[in-house]
This record gives C-alpha cells, sequence and structure tokens, in this order.
C-alpha cells in the first residue's frame, strides 16, 4: 500500500479549489471531450438532458479516478517534481479525505450512469475506475515498464462509453477511437519521461527510461508512433472517418510520425545541448494530438446529417 505515513501535517483548511484539484481537472477535459465526441459520433441520436447528465456523470467518475490515484500515489507524487506541488504532499488535503471522496464520487457516478443512461454505460464506467485506481494505480505502476501501455486503456474507455451511452451496445467504431488514445497514450507520457529526466528515478517508478534506458525509450516512441500512424489513417475510411478526418489524420500524423523519428535520432549528449527540445516540442503536440483527431471525428458527425460527412 501507500506509505502516506510521511505526507505533510494540514497546515490550514483545506479550500474547495483543493478537493477540485484531486480530480485531476485537466486529465477530465480530456475524457468529457472524448466521451462527448463517441456519444455523437454514434448513430443514434440522445436527448440533449439525458446526454449531458450522461456526460457529467462520466466526469464525476474521472475525477473520482483520479482521486483515488492521488491518495495511493502520495508517496511517489511527494518526491517527483511534476507532482510534488499536488493537494496531499502540499499538505492541503489529509490521505483519508481523498480516498473517502474517490469512493463516494465512484459510487454516485456509476448509480447516476445507470439512471440516465443504460446499465451497460454504467460498468463500463466502474470498470474503468477500478482499472485505473486499482489494476493501474496499485499495481501496474510500480510493477513493470509496461506500466503506460497497459495502464493507457483507462484513458481510452470514454469514447467507449460515450458510445454505449447513445446505442446501448459496443461497435467496431467505439473501438476504433479506444485504439487512437490507447497507441497515443505511450509516446505521450515516454516523451514526458525523457526531459522529466530523474523524477522517475527518484520515485521509483519503472518507467521505461527507467529500466531500459533512454535510446530503447527513443525507439519505443518512433515504433508506436508509427503504428498510431496507420491506426490514425485507416480510421479515416470508417464509418467515423471522411474527408476533413483524413484531412487533419494526415496532417497530424506526418507531423507527429516526423517528430518521433527526430527523437529517435537523437542521443542523450545531443537532447541534454538544447534542453530536450526536441523531446518537449513532440510532447507539446502530442497534447493537441488527441483533440484534433477527435474534433475531426465531432466534424464529420456534425455534417453527417447533412449528406456532408463520412464517406
Amino acid at each position: 500500500m501507500s506509505d502516506i505515513a510521511n505526507t505533510p501535517a494540514r497546515e490550514y483548511e483545506a479550500q474547495l479549489g483543493d478537493y477540485f484539484a484531486l480530480l485531476k481537472p485537466r486529465v477530465m477535459q480530456l475524457v468529457v471531450f472524448t466521451a462527448l465526441v463517441g456519444m455523437l459520433a454514434a448513430p443514434v441520436s440522445v436527448h440533449p438532458v439525458i446526454g449531458f447528465a450522461s456526460i457529467l456523470f462520466v466526469a464525476i467518475g474521472a475525477g473520482a479516478s483520479g482521486a483515488l490515484n492521488m491518495w495511493w500515489d502520495a508517496d511517489i507524487d511527494a518526491v517527483m517534481k511534476r507532482t510534488v506541488k499536488r493537494p496531499i504532499p502540499a499538505g492541503k488535503v489529509q490521505p483519508g479525505e481523498a480516498l473517502a471522496l474517490g469512493v463516494a464520487l465512484s459510487g454516485m457516478a456509476v448509480m447516476m450512469l445507470a439512471l440516465s443512461a443504460n446499465l451497460l454505460a454504467a460498468g463500463m464506467l466502474l470498470f474503468t475506475i477500478l482499472f485505473y485506481a486499482v489494476f493501474y494505480t496499485m499495481w501496474l505502476k510500480r510493477a513493470t515498464p509496461q506500466n503506460i501501455v497497459i495502464g493507457g486503456a483507462a484513458g481510452a474507455f470514454p469514447p467507449v462509453i460515450g458510445w454505449i451511452i447513445a446505442t446501448g451496445s459496443f461497435s467496431v467504431e467505439a473501438w476504433l477511437m479506444f485504439a487512437l488514445i490507447f497507441m497515443w497514450t505511450p509516446p505521450h507520457f515516454w516523451a514526458l519521461a525523457l526531459f522529466m529526466r530523474s523524477d522517475y528515478d527518484d520515485a521509483n517508478v519503472p518507467m521505461l527510461t527507467v529500466t531500459h534506458g533512454r535510446p530503447a525509450t527513443r525507439r519505443h516512441i518512433l515504433a508506436y508512433t508509427a503504428l498510431l500512424f496507420v491506426l490514425a489513417i485507416g480510421t479515416g475510411f470508417t464509418a467515423i472517418g471522411g474527408y476533413v478526418y483524413l484531412a487533419f489524420a494526415v496532417v497530424l500524423n506526418v507531423m507527429f510520425l516526423l517528430g518521433a523519428y527526430r527523437i529517435w535520432q537523437r542521443d542523450e549528449v545531443m537532447a541534454e545541448a538544447d534542453n530536450y527540445a526536441v523531446e518537449r516540442k513532440f510532447f507539446r503536440l502530442s497534447l493537441f494530438y488527441l483533440f484534433l483527431h477527435f474534433g475531426a471525428i465531432l466534424i464529420e458527425a456534425t455534417l453527417r446529417p447533412y449528406g456532408l460527412g463520412g464517406w
């Protein structure tokens, strides 16, 4: 279990913003957007009130996962520069409060999604929360360099949930959206790991940069980006694709693959000389990559009723 004994004692009464920070609002934005796109891209329309409520409960479930993650990871968050200012290591929120908030919000989100949408969507939300909070956070993250590869599935489920909210069933299109996020996650985080340098070493987290070295990480980034290139372009020729999506996908994936190739060409001497400029640029591009791909899917879905979207 996470060692929370050394977590700083509270020095003041926690504010609402501190509890909100536990929910990882930046991650929640991506969850909400991809779930919304999954729902709107489905071939079945959803009443606006039901759709709004359902996406809200998905967002709450994502926030609950974030709170549970911060509760368990309080010990490693305290030694990583990137996470040391999070509410628990900063002494703003007590670990027990984060656990209680995560459990309470998880239960509420799953039950309310079952009422607003359907049992299958609620079941997928519950599975996603458990996958992220238990399977990834409590086990994979500290056990294997494949942590971010397998654990990336947790962040890839929201568009599947959105699709199920609308249709009540699974489909190939939903899993294609899942695959886009799943394949994007490793190069995104491995690029971050390259220029964060010692963070994962200090926290004793077996990220690929720690267990296999930076040259191997650079090769993995290129390999996964090449596979993502094929997947993303191929998705353009499916039911959720079309001319608009394909135009976005070609431009974005050429840029992404070129960035991965440049990372692969470099060694640590070159990277340190320019303060990991290429790696940082690739990471920044990765932040826009998913939003733009899913934005293109949303445009296709919006145009389709007018006979303009798709093929």
